[in-house]
């Protein structure tokens, strides 16, 4: 989660402060930073090489029997949801952006809420609301007088639509966060235009606004297939195989590491195109604004059942995608009091604060590492190394856990052979034994996301501070503490806010390298959940929100500081 830019667009080499040409001196930052940028590389490079030269060739087997089901599934899916997140998401934002109705200021940031509910916990949720023994059938059995699932029809509730329509309720905010940012940003002018030659609302928005928006609702589309295709909990949880399934499956059940290299290759290329698709859309779209200030759009008002159908459709996703998760779940939680006392939460979140605080911290110093020194080494080098290290968040988790548990694996075992041969004692394993892997994977995972902050931070930092520092005697680390870090603290501070959020949602890089008897929020509501114990899941599961809520209610706060439509 992050505001409407930090996210989704990789970093620019942005202003340099000797004007482009390499610093003196930053030899050592230079290699530093590009030790960093093949560190967050590494897992990519790996699950290529594993696939390419696996132990045990599976992939013809794989192609026979189980890929093309695991492909279609997972295309069907990363469709399903990034087509429902496009409507909901654009929709939303015309409507908060355009109009005038009952509640629209509220509406506005409740409509980010859905981004603290994590997929699988709305899965759960939903199961538990409109299964045979949830609410919904029992009543309907009541009120009818049925009395066994024979006497009535009702839809497959673990089916790949209730899929779509989960992720589709978590992901929508991507879309709508982007469109909102869209719509605003273009001049009242165009749209006072087409209402003057004639165009109702509807065609406003579909021969001004659509086309104009066109590119971010792409761009916040390709990022709700881009999770759709990383998420696992759910998916596991209504039984549809996707690639993502078919990597736990052939890893875990097989122990075909090769295999699971190869699903996660398909999976990688799946990413490529949808990048390289949103890029071209981008590039075919361009939209010129006037150089000269645009006049902020004036909301319209809508007047009786217009306004109030506008506000049910804006409550609708709200209800569907935090309301509803939030309700099950509350009521579950308040019913198992004990569950708050179990030693397995405290564990759990005791653990997912080492791991999600380490995460971020070691993913934003990297971040500030890398910048820094790719800003010193000219502007050649920061355009080609900055944005193929944003390829880490594209790449699903259970594909970074492929990656970076071979290599570390071998790693350790030389570490434990080099320790025993000069003490005489095995440390055992000290990476993948421990939750240091876990915490690589989340600061590969999210490393975008922290370089993305500090690199548009570093930006707005004027050339001549820094410039007036190194004149007055100061090296580079003086320059970066003492010139730098001062004014970039509140974007540091977001971005360390972020990666933590992210890092305790994650779920399948965690499930993959987790140690033996080591449990996360996340890995405990999805273990709790999948045993139908949703009282027990209810706890961790309640704390994974109230840390998704800090991210949403950051988001909320950054969202006010941009001018928006007039009312």
């Amino acid at each position: 989660m992050t505001d409407e830019n930090t996210r989704i667009s990789p970093p620019a080499a942005g202003a340099f402060a000797d004007g482009g040409r390499a610093t003196a001196g930053g030899g050592a930052w230079i290699l530093g930073a590009l030790a960093i940028a093949a560190l967050v590389l590494l897992p990519i490079l790996s699950v290529a090489v594993m696939a390419l030269n696996p132990k045990e060739n599976i992939w013809p087997h794989l192609l026979a029997t189980t890929l093309p089901r695991y492909a279609a599934n997972s295309l069907i899916l990363a469709l399903g949801t990034g087509t429902l997140a496009a409507a909901v998401g654009a929709g939303a934002a015309w409507l908060v952006t355009m109009y005038r109705f009952p509640g629209v200021r509220l509406w506005e940031w409740l409509l980010l809420l859905p981004l603290a509910i994590p997929a699988y916990i709305g899965a759960y949720a939903l199961v538990d609301f409109l299964d045979y023994s949830g609410p919904v059938q029992v009543a309907l059995r009541e009120w009818m007088g049925w009395t066994s699932a024979r006497d009535y029809w009702f839809p497959q509730i673990r089916s790949r639509w209730a899929a779509i329509l989960v992720l589709a309720a978590a992901l929508y905010p991507y879309v709508y966060l982007l469109a909102r940012a869209a719509f605003r940003e273009q001049s009242a002018g165009s749209y006072e235009v087409a209402r003057a030659l004639g165009a109702g609302g509807l065609g406003v928005f579909l021969r001004v606004g659509l086309p104009l928006a066109r590119p971010a609702i792409a761009a916040g589309s390709a990022i709700v297939m881009m999770e759709t295709l990383n998420d696992f909990g759910v998916v596991d949880f209504f039984g549809v195989q996707t690639l993502t399934t078919g990597i736990f499956t052939v890893w875990l059940e097989t122990g075909n590491a090769g295999g699971a290299a190869q699903i996660a290759c398909v999976i990688l290329a799946a990413i490529l195109v949808l990048v390289a698709l949103e890029r071209r859309g981008r590039r075919r779209s361009r939209y010129w604004r006037s150089s000269r200030q645009p006049r902020p759009v004036t909301r319209q008002k809508l007047r009786g059942a217009a306004g109030w159908l506008a506000a049910a459709a804006c409550a609708l996703p709200v209800l569907v995608g935090f309301v509803l998760p939030l309700a099950v779940i509350l009521d579950h939680a308040l019913a198992n009091p004990r569950g708050w006392i179990s030693p397995g939460l405290g564990r759990a979140l005791v653990h997912t604060l080492v791991t999600g605080g380490g995460a971020a911290a070691l993913t934003v110093g990297g971040a500030l590492f890398l910048v820094y020194g790719m800003r010193l080494s000219g502007r050649a080098l920061p355009r080609l190394v900055l944005p193929a290290t944003t390829i880490g968040y594209a790449a699903p988790g259970a594909v970074l856990a492929v990656g970076l548990l071979i290599p570390l694996s071998a790693l350790d075992h030389r570490i434990a052979d080099a320790v025993a041969a000069l003490t005489g004692h095995d440390p055992g394993l000290i990476l993948t034994g421990s939750a240091a892997a876990i915490v690589l994977a989340y600061a590969i995972r999210f490393f975008a996301i922290a370089q993305g902050a500090v690199d548009a931070a570093f930006g707005r930092v004027p050339p001549s501070l820094p410039m007036a520092a190194r004149s007055l005697g100061r090296d580079l680390g003086g320059t970066l503490r003492e010139v730098y870090l001062p004014m970039i603290a509140g974007s540091v501070g977001t971005a360390l806010l972020l990666v933590f959020v992210d890092s305790v949602k994650e779920l399948p890089a965690t499930l993959l390298l987790r140690p033996f008897n080591y449990e996360t929020l996340a890995t405990r509501v999805h273990e709790q959940a999948s045993l139908e114990k949703l009282g027990e899941a209810s706890p961790p599961a309640l704390l994974v929100i109230l840390v998704g809520l800090a991210a949403v209610a950051l988001l909320a706060r950054s969202s006010t500081r941009h001018p928006g439509a007039r009312s």
